[in-house]
């Protein structure tokens, strides 16, 4: 199959990349940079030059495909309207250029925001409506083009990520851990986030491609919900620095913009997931890299 994968040689996208590449699939990569051109140019991917502000190059990257993965987002904590904007723009142009052709449209979704304290599952619906939501509330836009004949279908990732090689949000936890020379934790550390290893996230995007009906919501998740006290303490472990909770009221004071994702109580099921797509998550845990030293470099 011809997929066209935007964030191509991002964090994710490159487990994703390997992993349809590997599976026998062509694939286009959109690539914003010179690095990012060579990147995906040496694993065989092609490359499709442009950006998420680039909205013809991804209209032809789609136009051109049998399939397409949008993993692509700006992440500008600075300009959240704007990545918001970037975002919703972005999936209805492949929307839209997908429609009618029964064409599968995979789109990378998050899991904060469905419920906070209880376990979210498959079945609870995203809340997040119009171009001011979160991420410009581009999962339901993607769903809504399944009445146009797309065959859309949120993917759904747990906040982290993880594995040796990542920037996001453990990287960043850590860096903020040795800037304070303390491992924080908000209030008792017993709120849950979800975790996945990055070639586990890979593998179910691939299968997702062949076997998620349209409509599906999935979720990209391994660990249910790994208490933040223990994620401090394997930080703590890591860099040997001494563990403490931090109060509710100085969390952003501590963390910054990140302080209020690690403050909140994510944890998510992905039994639906797992049974839909015969997914079984092999990859070593949250816990198990960070005292591995995957976050050391």
């Amino acid at each position: 199959m011809r997929v066209f994968v935007t964030g191509a040689s991002g964090w994710i996208g490159s487990a994703v990349v390997d992993d349809l590449l590997a599976a026998g699939h062509e694939v286009t990569g959109l690539a914003r940079s010179d690095a990012s051109a060579a990147s995906l140019d040496v694993k065989g991917a092609r490359v499709l030059r442009g950006d998420l502000d680039d909205l013809g190059s991804i209209r032809a990257g789609a136009e051109a495909a049998e399939a397409v993965v949008h993993l692509a987002n700006k992440h500008d904590w600075a300009d959240l309207a704007g990545s918001n904007a970037a975002e919703r723009a972005a999936v209805q142009t492949v929307g839209d250029a997908l429609a009618g052709s029964d064409r599968p449209f995979l789109v990378a979704a998050g899991l904060a925001g469905l419920n906070q304290g209880r376990i979210s599952t498959e079945s609870d619906p995203s809340p997040f409506h119009g171009p001011d939501s979160p991420r410009g509330g581009s999962e339901n836009l993607a769903l809504e083009f399944v009445e146009r004949g797309v065959r859309s279908v949120s993917l759904r990732f747990a906040p982290t990520v993880h594995g040796t090689g990542d920037h996001g949000f453990i990287a960043i936890l850590s860096a903020i851990a040795r800037e304070k020379g303390v491992s924080g934790y908000p209030g008792d550390g017993g709120n849950r986030w979800p975790a996945v290893h990055v070639r586990d996230a890979g593998r179910l995007a691939t299968l997702a491609l062949d076997k998620a009906p349209a409509g599906a919501r999935l979720h990209v998740v391994a660990e249910e919900g790994v208490p933040t006290r223990e994620i401090a303490e394997a930080i703590g472990r890591a860099f040997d620095l001494p563990v403490a909770p931090i109060a509710a009221d100085d969390v952003l004071g501590h963390w910054g913009w990140i302080g209020s994702f690690f403050a909140m109580d994510l944890p998510s099921s992905s039994a639906a997931t797992r049974e839909l797509l015969a997914w079984t998550p092999t990859g070593p845990t949250l816990l198990e890299d960070l005292d591995a030293g995957a976050y050391k470099s």
